[in-house]
């Protein structure tokens, strides 16, 4: 036991060492959202989009306002928090502190912008809902859908993150989509620009970047990613990924790289395919 002791001694030294001398720690004050807090959110903003898919018990006329009402301040309050914390663990981070009441009502704001959102990102789902639906032969229902496709799982979480990413939240909407990654095996990230009635079937596999741009009613198919080519950090605010206009099919393990690459209104891009320059409108790329 003496030893033990002894070992777990020097090993606890060894390690706070390691703390101060690579940083990437929480400790001293720093504030870092909860990755539990925002699975729990974002479980949350999925049962509001589509109330009754998630749920132990049913819900009925009578209590769907009360359970809404619920679920609305529920999700106000815990991602303003989540929000704060990492609005200050940023500006902790890059040395550029704001005051804490700044912080906060930056926070506040943003999570208020989010659930104002939510009837445009429900309407917007509901076409990603009806393109999964109309395009699957093996779809049997709108519900089996909601609750079984690992798709709209990816697209609605994506809905939602996309909007605090573009309100400049720090680490969340990354934290979101990567749960989902997870769960689904779908990555994509919170920055790219998705249009309405989105198709993904399947998904394992597909990686959608920062700077994607995909249009209207696109399908795309598991193992497809829309990359970019290996660029230096100093790149990191250019156009990295592909532009995907209306229409597009993308089927597996597809290929598209580069922030120049556009593929054309209506084209198709068979299986496999490697892709790095553009394409017109109407293309069959095999």
């Amino acid at each position: 036991m003496d030893k033990l002791s002894t070992t777990v001694d020097t090993l606890i030294v060894n390690l706070v060492e390691s703390y101060h001398r690579g940083g990437a720690n929480g400790i001293n004050g720093k504030l870092i959202p909860s990755r539990e807090s925002i699975i729990t959110i974002l479980r949350t903003l999925q049962s509001l989009l589509f109330p009754g898919f998630y749920e132990e018990e049913p819900i009925n006329e009578s209590t769907i306002k009360s359970i809404t009402g619920q679920r609305l301040f529920f999700v106000y309050r815990r991602l303003a928090e989540e929000i704060e914390k990492g609005i200050c663990h940023d500006c902790q981070e890059s040395g550029s502190c704001q005051s804490h009441e700044t912080c906060r009502a930056r926070a506040h704001t943003i999570s208020m912008l989010l659930l104002e959102q939510l009837p445009g990102i429900r309407e917007m789902l509901l076409k990603d809902v009806d393109a999964l639906f109309e395009g699957d032969p093996a779809a049997k229902s709108r519900s089996e859908i909601i609750l079984a496709y690992p798709g709209l799982a990816a697209i609605s979480a994506y809905r939602i993150a996309h909007v605090l990413y573009r309100e400049g939240v720090p680490l969340i909407p990354r934290m979101m989509m990567e749960h989902i990654h997870h769960e689904t095996g779908i990555d994509i990230h919170p920055g790219a620009a998705i249009g309405e009635s989105f198709f993904i079937d399947h998904g394992t596999g597909i990686v959608i970047g920062e700077t994607t741009v995909i249009g209207q009613h696109v399908k795309i198919y598991h193992g497809v990613t829309l990359g970019a080519f290996s660029v230096a950090k100093d790149g990191a605010n250019t156009k990295r990924h592909p532009t995907i206009e209306d229409d597009v099919t993308i089927y597996a393990g597809a290929t598209i790289l580069g922030g120049e690459t556009v593929v054309g209104r209506g084209s198709v891009v068979g299986a496999n395919v490697w892709l790095t320059h553009s394409v017109p409108e109407y293309s069959k790329v095999k």
